[in-house]
């Protein structure tokens, strides 16, 4: 808590030993453990990710290491994961992965060494909440590359009480989130009240908007995360995955909502002249199913937040810290608290506490 104010820090990040691959992955895939090399990660002397200079990977650890070098010195572990969120104010936080995002990435990999390296993540993830379960929330991983192996690790996960699992908005090996392939996936989804977080990450060997024709991380960080999101959220709606499953509930994270109100108000544009297109899949407005059963984090510094607010209303909108990352601030949380300054108290604590404990599933 922070000057009153309950917080759920909706999108909190883990940084994963490198060790811990070996230790959890099962036997027959352990040469697929990842290693760590001056050049960076590598899976079978392959990096993981795609278009990282090694001055940017230097300035990255010199900027992490300058923001939180206790967690360094820890290791990033779950006892410097609470004192660092303690410190920040905050209550309690959904934890995505670092490493996975781009181990989980790579569109050229066989499907049941994803498969391993799903379920190698989420077993390591279960253990390393379960140190303060009631702090650290686990987000679980689904493994995009084996469409038939989506519902059984959603299960697995969801008997361990998981409210919530994440997915790239990447296509993988060519399929977008509308892919008949993973309806059985959002039926399941919804069926079982888990909610989904379509979450990006820049670098990845995934095609990614921009990835054509940009090489510095300026370029590639500034496309991946909106524009990724952008195209996940379409694929969603004119794919009819929210037409399908009603219930369902979706998030939008890490890219602020400053894209969002253009992007609804394009897409109801074209769906006003062009209904009949797809009228077989999207009965309503783009913006309708938005409201309707879809979330987006928030960035405290974003300069309109008034004006989305007066767009698409204060239900939708939740706050993540994105804790560790090169581009967290550490006073993040401090500065969303301060948004009671332009915004009404009742509205920051539904971004902070009250959107994001109704999305989670949380009681």
């Amino acid at each position: 808590m922070l000057k009153g104010y309950q917080i759920l820090d909706a999108d909190c990040h883990a940084i994963e030993p490198v060790e811990m691959w070996q230790e959890y992955l099962e036997p027959a895939f352990k040469n697929y453990a990842p290693e760590s090399a001056r050049t960076g990660i590598k899976i079978a002397g392959h990096p993981i990710y795609h278009q990282v200079s090694d001055r940017v990977q230097t300035e990255g650890y010199r900027q992490t290491v300058r923001k939180h070098l206790r967690s360094v010195v820890k290791g990033f572990d779950a006892e410097s994961q609470v004192e660092a969120m303690q410190k920040m104010g905050v209550d309690t936080a959904f934890i995505y992965p670092t490493v996975g995002l781009w181990m989980l990435a790579i569109d050229t990999m066989e499907p049941q060494v994803a498969g391993a390296l799903t379920r190698a993540y989420n077993n390591w993830l279960r253990d390393f909440c379960n140190k303060r379960p009631d702090m650290l929330n686990p987000v679980g991983a689904i493994n995009m590359h084996a469409p038939a192996e989506m519902v059984p690790e959603l299960q697995r996960v969801a008997a361990w009480g998981w409210k919530t699992v994440f997915l790239r908005p990447n296509p993988v090996k060519g399929r977008l989130l509308s892919d008949p392939a993973y309806e059985a996936f959002w039926s399941e989804c919804e069926v079982r009240g888990i909610t989904v977080s379509i979450h990006e990450g820049s670098h990845s060997r995934l095609p990614t908007t921009g990835a054509d024709r940009f090489s510095s991380r300026f370029a590639l960080h500034a496309c991946s995360h909106p524009m990724e999101l952008m195209m996940g959220m379409l694929a969603l709606i004119e794919g009819g995955v929210l037409e399908r499953h009603p219930n369902l509930k979706v998030a939008f994270l890490e890219a602020g909502c400053g894209w969002l109100p253009y992007w609804l108000w394009r897409l109801d544009m074209e769906y006003e002249n062009l209904a009949w297109e797809v009228q077989e899949n999207v009965k309503m407005k783009p913006s309708e199913y938005f409201r309707r059963q879809c979330f987006i984090s928030v960035e405290p510094s974003e300069p309109y937040l008034n004006q989305i607010i007066d767009y698409i209303g204060t239900d939708n909108l939740l706050f993540g810290s994105d804790y560790p990352h090169m581009d967290h601030q550490p006073d993040i949380v401090a500065s969303a608290v301060s948004l009671s300054d332009r915004l009404p108290s009742k509205t920051v604590q539904k971004i902070l506490w009250d959107n994001p404990l109704g999305f989670y599933g949380l009681s």
